[in-house]
């Protein structure tokens, strides 16, 4: 089983930035994808970004592109996700995510084998 604990999350101001970490431990995987994905009252899950192993292959979502930062450290086995000049609309609870057997990118849910508990960002304007 793998535990994944999100940590970072709180209450900034809109231009403002944030920096999310999220802890894997238990099984260890050889080439397992880790991504983030929020999600906002009311509205469904939401893929933001995701990132391979060894950081070669790294996709955004349209929404956070340019803004977003995602990062990992296999020494920590931690992935961290920067947000710089956060919007009221990035308000959400922000969820890391592990692919145990990843062929893409996924960019779906279902695609993730472990999700973290979530911590909650709130952007006030």
């Amino acid at each position: 089983q793998v535990q994944l604990v999100e940590s970072g999350g709180g209450l900034v101001q809109a231009g403002g930035s944030l920096r999310l970490s999220c802890a894997a431990s238990g099984r260890t995987f050889s080439s397992y994808v880790m991504g983030w994905f929020r999600q906002a009252p009311g509205k469904e899950r939401e893929f933001i970004a995701a990132i391979t192993r060894n950081s070669g292959n790294i996709v955004y979502s349209d929404s956070v592109k340019g803004r977003f930062t995602i990062s990992r450290d296999n020494a920590k086995n931690t992935v961290y996700l920067q947000m710089n000049s956060l919007k009221p609309e990035d308000t959400a609870v922000y969820y890391c995510a592990l692919d145990r057997d990843p062929i893409v990118l996924s960019r779906s849910t279902w695609a993730y084998d472990y999700w973290g508990q979530g911590t909650q960002v709130t952007v006030s304007s």
